[in-house]
């Protein structure tokens, strides 16, 4: 009687070729090559490229322009863009800056538009209505009774001592502290120098520090 001998997979030295792999498995590298074959992206692996970075998109606009309503529309424009210059990117290991650049400069391409095309809104003035004027009726955003309203108060400020940072500034800080680029990433992404991405860096956190002493040094 002939007895069955078990056969160890783990050390056949079996490999299955990238291009039979799930699109889910495969590296990023791999769907940005695929994207560059053919006369247009292929879709299967653009549309896993965006469920994979569409949070670091959101994530930047988030933090670049907090109380911007319409942040999805411009998240839609980085993507179409993306799509319609992928098989420019040289190295494609680099996806994720390259990404993060387009999604800055898109930023600041939108806000100078809206800084040229958009008077700014006084909430203090009354509004013009058929019948008359009416005052503005803000929602509270105050702290139930539950809630640790010094760290609200806190976090409220921080966003706005970034959003009063100069434009160069706030780029900086937040692709490093937020988005957790290295100096190097970010230097390629704003195109500037090494050293002056450093001194750009020091220079808004030390206005940080400066602007919320009262909340570190309490």
């Amino acid at each position: 009687m002939s007895q069955s001998i078990p056969i160890s997979w783990s050390k056949a030295g079996v490999s299955i070729p990238l291009e039979q792999l799930p699109l889910e498995q495969l590296p990023n590298t791999d769907l940005v090559l695929r994207c560059q074959e053919g006369v247009c992206p292929d879709k299967a692996a653009f549309t896993e490229l965006l469920r994979r970075y569409q949070s670091h998109v959101d994530k930047i606009l988030y933090h670049l322009a907090p109380d911007w309503q319409d942040r999805a529309d411009l998240a839609q424009e980085i993507w179409i863009r993306v799509y319609r210059n992928i098989k420019r990117l040289q190295e494609p290991v680099k996806f994720r800056g390259w990404l993060s650049r387009i999604a800055t400069n898109l930023f600041y391409d939108e806000l100078r538009k809206r800084k040229r095309v958009k008077p700014p809104l006084s909430l203090d003035a009354p509004r013009n209505i058929e019948d008359g004027e009416m005052d503005w009726e803000i929602a509270s955003d105050g702290p139930g009774p539950d809630e640790d309203m010094a760290t609200r108060e806190f976090y409220s400020h921080l966003h706005e001592a970034i959003a009063d940072l100069p434009e160069a500034f706030r780029t900086t800080i937040v692709l490093r502290e937020i988005e957790g680029l290295a100096y190097e990433e970010i230097a390629e992404i704003t195109g500037v120098s090494l050293g002056t991405v450093k001194s750009r860096i020091a220079r808004a956190r030390q206005r940080l520090q400066t602007d919320l002493q009262v909340y570190l040094n309490p």
